[in-house]
């Protein structure tokens, strides 16, 4: 598909993505966002991206429990996580980013779980789940701060005064759109080192090597 595209080969280009549209399914939602974020820079990937997408969407309960979601570069897991569209409820979009820091954290021994699933929780919206799950489910997997959790249950029980706390920090730091898969990869692709730094900073130290290898394994290659 995107050997037509370099080469100016139009029907070619568009016999390819029909035909990968026609392949997108639950088996292969997750290797093909996990092989596209390499070819992203051109137009026809980011065509097919945007309609995996939409597919993990529609089917997010599905997508984010299967085992190859855990082994999805940092970067992809923070994209589908943060879609104001995701049809997946907190606790399971949770348990989701708790299953790829358990093997993340399984990959570099150095990095603890709660260290490797930090920068994922922005994602979760813990004012939403019941005040039972967050304290026999969330808190017991040991993960959450215990700030984060007694914000979601003064939520509950006063919202004004937490809402009133969120949009002071929302204006100081505006939510991006998340329609547009072009600018969001981008996005992610000029930090996608972040999940790392911001680990490192959490386990108060890093390894160089691992580093190394995390960015051979899932750096988005733009230009």
């Amino acid at each position: 598909m995107n050997a037509a595209e370099f080469y100016g080969l139009e029907e070619l280009r568009r016999a390819c993505i029909g035909f990968l549209h026609c392949c997108i399914s639950l088996d292969t939602v997750c290797p093909l966002l996990s092989s596209m974020e390499k070819y992203v820079h051109f137009k026809s990937t980011r065509s097919l991206m945007q309609k995996v997408l939409e597919f993990v969407d529609d089917h997010a309960s599905d997508v984010l429990t299967q085992a190859p979601f855990a082994i999805l570069p940092d970067h992809v897991v923070r994209l589908v996580l943060s879609r104001d569209v995701l049809q997946a409820d907190e606790v399971t979009k949770f348990h989701a980013a708790l299953r790829w820091a358990r093997r993340y954290s399984d990959k570099h021994p150095d990095i603890s779980v709660k260290a490797a699933i930090s920068p994922l929780l922005d994602y979760i919206d813990f004012n939403s789940m019941s005040a039972m799950t967050l304290m026999k489910d969330i808190r017991a997997t040991g993960t959450v701060p215990d700030e984060k959790l007694v914000t979601a249950l003064a939520y509950q029980a006063d919202p004004a005064s937490v809402e009133s706390m969120r949009l002071r920090n929302a204006a100081r730091s505006p939510r991006r759109k998340r329609n547009n898969v072009t600018s969001q990869m981008a996005a992610l692709s000029m930090s996608s080192d972040r999940l790392d730094d911001d680990v490192n900073s959490d386990v108060g130290e890093s390894d160089s090597g691992n580093s190394s290898n995390d960015h051979d394994d899932g750096s988005l290659h733009y230009f």
